[in-house]
Parts: C-alpha cells; structure tokens; sequence
C-alpha cells in the first residue's frame, strides 16, 4: 500500500501546507484519513476526487474534517464520473450532529464504526481504537489483506500503555507529533519522545512523524524522536505530497 500525506499540520494551515489528511491506495482502492483544511486543493494534485472510494474519519475537530463540507459539495456538483454513486464517509457515533452531517444529498453518506468491530474496505481491515483527547478520537490500524503489511495512525492521542500494544509490529507508525520534549503542562497531543518511545516499544519498523507545530525546527523535532526510538528504527517527519511505500 501506498501512503500520500495530503496535510500534515496540527490546528491551522500555514504557508500553502493544510492540516491533516492522508491518502491511502491499494489495488485502485482509494481511502481518504482524515479531511483537514486544505485536503481538496492538495488531493486534487494526486486523485481526481471523484476517485475516492472512501473516507474514514478519526474524530470531528475542525482540522481533521475543515474539508468535509466542500468535498461533498465537489461530489454534488460533479454527477458523472464518480467512482460509485454515493462517497461513504465514516465516522465514530458519539457526536451524532457531527455525524449526522456526513450525509449530504446525492453525494455522501455517513457510516459509523465502532472500537469493537473490524472495518473491512476493499482491500484494507481496519481496528480501532480510542485515544485520550477532549474529544471522542480513534487510532486506527489498517492491514493490507494481501500483504499484511500495517499502518497505524495514532489520531490525535496523549500518550496511554493502550497504544504501544495497538501499533505493535507495525510497518509503518503515523504519530500525532505536535510538541517538542520541551512541552510544559497538559498535553492532548505526544511530544517527539514519545512519538520516538512509542515506536520503540511497539516495534515499528518505521516512525513518521504528523500533526507536527507551526513553529520550531522541524529536522530538531525528528531528531528528538529518533532518539527516543534508538538507531534500529528510521524517522522522519511528513512532507507534503511525499509518498510513502508501505
């Protein structure tokens, strides 16, 4: 599988670069992670977005689904082409106006999943599970059928023991990596060591660093994790449009 980071920064776009959105491919199934501000505008440089299969949703603050509403209103506008006659989009179902407004007429439907159930799309099974953070969020763990090869994406998480045993063996870890080790008080978000400390314990065979601050050397941001995570386990941080071979 085939990974395309569409956005990548936490809260707010800035300098052409949206907030997060993942674009997962197999075997011409497309899958949208994630819809942040901007997502459009930058799938559109990859994806004809009437090719988008589906669309999985870790949780509905803004800068994880800013790109929802136009991406219903590009599948109501474009009848012809579309890969199927209705976009599903899924989404968890402890906010039920949030989820409630992934129907939209003639274009988008809204489908839940649960923590307790595997998700099966196309090619792909997926496992969820719930992250601390203000609001209802999910990690998810994606596993290609014909490969077996795994992505976990942490969603938007504070660290908890619950995650290392979620991302175990994973081929490749997406983590919510928005402080440095610096990082004082409360945190909703992991800092670059416990990005680093995650993937050790969980045995990820590679770390990508996402949700990642405005402000602050990203490459000191990478290298905080990468020594958390030791020598054996290649990190970087998300670039824009960059793919990644799963």
């Amino acid at each position: 599988m085939k990974l395309t980071v569409l956005g990548y920064y936490g809260g707010y776009p800035q300098n052409g670069v949206g907030t997060s959105s993942y674009l997962v491919q197999s075997n011409q199934f497309n899958l949208l992670i994630d819809c942040g501000s901007g997502a459009l505008l930058s799938l559109e440089k990859v994806l004809d977005p009437l090719q988008l299969n589906a669309v999985v949703l870790s949780h509905y603050h803004h800068d994880h689904t800013a790109d929802i509403g136009v991406l219903q209103y590009y599948w109501q506008l474009h009848p012809q082409n579309r890969a199927q006659d209705l976009l599903p989009i899924y989404g968890h179902t402890q906010d039920p106006l949030n989820f409630g407004a992934l129907n939209w007429p003639n274009s988008t439907i809204g489908k839940p999943y649960s923590e307790d159930k595997e998700l099966v799309l196309g090619p792909f099974e997926i496992s969820f599970l719930e992250t601390q953070h203000p609001v209802p969020a999910f990690a998810m763990r994606i596993t290609e059928r014909e490969t077996g090869k795994v992505l976990v994406f942490t969603a938007d998480t504070n660290y908890f023991n619950k995650m290392v045993e979620f991302s175990k063996n994973s081929d490749l870890l997406l983590t919510d990596t928005n402080f440095f080790d610096d990082k004082q008080g409360k945190k909703w978000h992991l800092t670059a060591g416990e990005s680093g400390t995650l993937a050790k314990l969980a045995g990820a065979k590679n770390l990508l660093l996402t949700h990642l601050p405005q402000n602050g050397d990203l490459e000191e941001l990478t290298r905080q994790a990468q020594q958390s995570a030791g020598d054996l386990i290649p990190v970087q941080h998300a670039e824009l449009r960059k793919g990644y071979q799963i």
